[in-house]
Formats: C-alpha cells, sequence, structure tokens
C-alpha cells in the first residue's frame, strides 16, 4: 500500500519469518554459527531457545534454506500431538508411507529410511520447532528416536527450537539422559538499542530503500523501550509507523507520530500485560523459585540499608568524626563499620534537626517496604499462579529503584 511512496520493493516489516530480512544481532550470529557447527560435526542433540517474537523460526528457515545437499531434513511445527502423531509427522515429513501403519510399524520404516540413507552417503536431521509443547514423555519418545544408530555412527540428528520454558522442562530429573545428550546450545537475547537501530535500517536496506523515512531525536529510543527489543513487536510497530506516515503524506517520523501510534496499538496492555517487571521477556507463566529469590535478594539489600543508616545515624547523634567511642577492638578487627558510617554520612549528609531527620525518614520508608516485600512474598510463594493486581504496583516500584 504504502510501498511507492517510499521508494520500497515490497514491506520491510511483514511478521513472516522470511530468512531474506534476517537480521544477525550478536546472540543470533552465535546461535547461526551453534547451528552449522552442530550440524557438520553431527554433534548430536542441538537446542536452540528464545523469547517469543525473537526470530527463532526466521533461524530455521534459513537454516533450512541453505542446508547442504547431503542432508535429508525433516522438520515438525506443530508439537501439540500425540506420540503417535509426532512419528507420523517425522515419517511424512522424510517422504515415507504413513497411511494404515501403527506406531510399530511407523518406527520400523523410519528405522530402515535411516540406514538406507546412511548407507547412501546422507546425514539425516530433525527438526522440532515449539518443542516447549512437548511434555516429559514426548520429549523421551524424542531421546529414543537418538538410539538408533549403527556400530559407530548415529543415523539422526535432532534440534529442538522452543521457548525458555523447554530448558525449564528439560532440568526436570527424569531428562537426565536427554539433558546429557544436548552438546550444543544457544539462546538467543532480545536486541539491544543499538542492535534494534541497526535491525530497523537493516529491514529498509533488504526492501530496497534504507532511507525511505528519517526518526526524529527519541523515536528510536521510544520504539525500543516499547518493544523491548523483540523484533516482532519492532516490525508491528514500523509497519503502523510508515502507514501513519504515509496517510499523512510525510516521511518524517516524529515523537508525536511515534506516540500516537504506540498508544493505539496499546503494545504495553497487549505484548506485556502478563509480564512482571522483573522479567525481559514476554513469558506469563512466573516461575516461582526465580521469583522468591529475587524478592529475597531485595530484602536483604534493603535490610542492609536499614543497618547502614541505623550505624549513621549513631555516629550523627555522637561525633560523626570522633570513632574513639567505638571500642578499639571493634575499630581494630572491623573497620569496615567505621568506612560503612562514613558511606552513609556522605550519602545523608542532610542536616539532623530536632523531629524525624532526613535518615529517620528513610529508615522509615525502607522497613515499611520490607514488610510489604515479606507479606508479596508470602503471598507468592502460597499462590504460584500469578501475583494478586494489589501487589503489582509495589513490586514495580521496588524493582525500578
Amino acid at each position: 500500500m504504502y510501498t511507492d511512496f517510499f521508494g520500497l520493493e515490497t514491506k520491510p516489516f511483514e511478521l513472516v519469518p522470511n530468512p531474506d530480512f534476517l537480521f544477525q544481532s550478536r546472540t543470533h550470529r552465535r546461535a547461526l554459527l551453534y547451528l552449522d557447527y552442530g550440524i557438520r560435526e553431527k554433534s548430536g542433540f542441538i537446542l536452540l531457545t528464545g523469547e517469543i517474537g525473537t526470530g527463532k523460526t526466521t533461524l530455521v528457515r534459513n537454516l533450512i534454506r541453505n542446508v547442504g545437499r547431503n542432508i535429508t531434513l525433516a522438520k515438525v511445527f506443530n508439537t501439540r500431538v500425540t506420540s503417535d502423531q509426532l512419528i507420523a509427522m517425522i515419517n511424512d515429513d522424510y517422504g515415507l508411507d504413513i497411511s494404515g501403519r501403527d506406531k510399530t510399524a511407523m518406527l520400523r520404516d523410519l528405522y530402515n529410511f535411516l540406514i538406507a540413507q546412511y548407507a547412501a552417503g546422507y546425514q539425516t536431521a530433525l527438526i522440532i520447532d515449539e518443542a516447549q509443547n512437548l511434555d516429559g514423555n514426548l520429549l523421551e519418545e524424542i531421546r529414543l528416536l537418538s538410539n538408533l544408530e549403527t556400530d559407530n555412527a548415529k543415523l539422526i540428528q535432532i534440534i529442538l527450537v522452543g521457548q525458555p520454558e523447554l530448558r525449564r522442562t528439560l532440568a526436570h530429573p527424569r531428562l537426565r539422559q536427554l539433558r546429557q545428550r544436548i552438546s550444543i546450545s544457544a539462546n538467543i537475547m532480545p536486541l539491544s538499542r543499538q542492535e534494534e537501530e541497526k535491525y530497523i535500517f537493516h529491514r529498509l536496506e533488504i526492501a530496497g530503500n534504507r532511507n525511505a523515512v528519517t526518526f526524529a531525536p527519541g523515536v528510536l529510543d521510544y520504539i525500543h523501550r516499547s518493544s523491548r527489543g523483540t523484533p516482532r513487536i519492532t516490525n508491528r510497530i514500523c509497519d503502523f509507523l510508515l502507514l501513519t506516515a504515509f496517510t499523512e503524506r510525510t516521511k518524517d517520523i516524529t515523537i508525536d507520530i511515534a506516540e500516537e501510534v504506540i498508544g493505539e496499538l496499546d503494545i504495553e496492555t497487549v505484548c506485556w500485560r502478563d509480564e512482571t517487571p522483573w522479567q525481559t521477556s514476554s513469558e506469563s507463566t512466573v516461575d516461582k523459585d526465580f521469583l522468591i529469590k529475587q524478592l529475597y535478594d531485595r530484602t536483604s539489600k534493603l535490610e542492609d540499608e536499614i543497618g547502614a543508616i541505623n550505624r549513621g545515624r549513631g555516629a550523627s547523634r555522637g561525633n560523626a568524626s570522633d570513632v574513639s567511642r567505638i571500642p578499639e577492638e571493634t575499630r581494630n578487627d572491623n573497620h569496615s563499620v567505621v568506612d560503612s558510617d562514613r558511606d552513609v554520612s556522605s550519602r545523608y549528609s542532610e542536616p539532623v534537626t530536632a523531629g524525624k531527620s532526613p535518615v529517620e525518614d528513610k529508615m522509615r520508608r525502607f522497613e515499611e517496604e520490607m514488610a510489604e516485600l515479606r507479606s508479596t512474598t508470602a503471598t507468592i510463594a502460597e499462590n504460584v499462579g500469578g501475583i494478586k493486581s494489589s501487589s503489582k504496583g509495589i513490586l514495580k516500584r521496588l524493582f525500578q529503584r
């Protein structure tokens, strides 16, 4: 619709995983290298993970496009299946007849096919996308497929691709044998601010015009804050930015246009509504152990702050420069107390007046936060399903400090 106006040959920010537009950030480049090495070296299981929208499928499609001619590849993209359906999908993608075949017959057909491929000098690989949907039983079935081997070679190489929760599933004790067989592991991270800017101009360039639009100061920062470095969300934002600019017949993306478009898309609610403040992804499931650890770490820091304030307040009420009041053994053996007091004096240098001092107010606020934090921690420990809305404001304030 707007391509002619901006001098583009195609839309630069479509949501399809087109490998032509693959942008190699630091972690994307490393993942590509790992995948290529793992396949060339026949490294057994390969694990590739990344948050929703970070480009896993684009990487996989790039791998499929560039795979060597001596590699026979099968792909499974639907993983909400039974064990029998999974084997049927694998065999079907290898071109094997699955009509009227039970699981035992299909496994025998697959083994014979792999033997024939090996004898003909071909390497056989299997890519399973969206593998986070596989439960422990199906993952164990996949491990058993890797047992198909000759005396000196594996007959099939398996690449598991999925969201980070796949790693938590694999961490289960019953899947220890599968974990031990994963020789290559890569994780794709969101784009940094600098990478996201390069990503946007890279896609414009591939689409035919790197200079199709200009971004006013602050716009790219705003896009990054809204997308949190997730390519899929960046595409969605930029597509609507171009569309809005086209309707206004301008090639300048101003901060007003960006705020209007991102506000209308309601990115914060639609994409990040279920995310807790300390997560860097759109994952909606709260990891209880991780969450509680974060909360207790924060509590410990607050307790350290209160301890430092108490020491500083005591020194201020007496004589902060006179350490003779501190027992000699403390001065000799625990210099950190004196150093900590000096730190507090420099950080809280407001004069101590009658009534409550600024230091006392600071300590009172810390103590209130600690009480709220302990209450929230107890609630989460009892309710793994998430955080009550009344707690979210507290957590957001604490973790943005």
